[in-house]
């Protein structure tokens, strides 16, 4: 777990995969990582703090639905100061704006599959499975981090 501007960053993995990274509130304590590949996870993850367009190459768990890949598939495509809006992905996927948005609030890789850069056609949207506190703010942060135009609503 590594602090970061806005509140920390936990990686969770194995010897062979990440199995998720969480945003976790200010104030959270870092840890040293406990193997190798959570340590290369947090270095990448530090270079991205310092350059939005540095590129992750971490081997990830296969996890979620099928429906869920294929959204986080079209999200890695969205490249570091850009947005879209749930409603366009779901267009692109033949889906519902909320299928879409459930399946960014349940990414086990944010930052690496930046779910961030999704938002609602009336603003910010929600984030990690919320619509409000640090959270939100967290979103916010990796926007202006990413010089991506914040929503004019929320």
């Amino acid at each position: 777990m590594l602090r970061a501007p806005f509140g920390a960053v936990g990686v969770c993995s194995d010897d062979l995969v990440i199995r998720s990274i969480v945003f976790l509130p200010p104030g959270t304590p870092p840890l040293a990582p406990r193997d190798a590949l959570a340590e290369r996870a947090q270095r990448q993850i530090l270079a991205y703090l310092e350059d939005p367009y540095c590129s992750f190459d971490l081997p990830l768990g296969l996890s979620g639905t099928n429906f869920q890949r294929r959204v986080w598939a079209e999200i890695s495509r969205i490249p570091a100061g850009e947005l879209r809006r749930y409603g366009d992905l779901a267009r692109r996927l033949a889906s519902a704006a909320r299928a879409v948005g459930q399946a960014c609030g349940a990414n086990p890789y944010p930052l690496v599959v930046p779910c961030h850069r999704v938002v609602s056609a009336g603003g910010l949207g929600g984030f990690a499975n919320a619509t409000g506190g640090f959270l939100l703010d967290t979103k916010r942060w990796l926007l202006a981090h990413e010089a991506a135009p914040l929503p004019l609503t929320q």
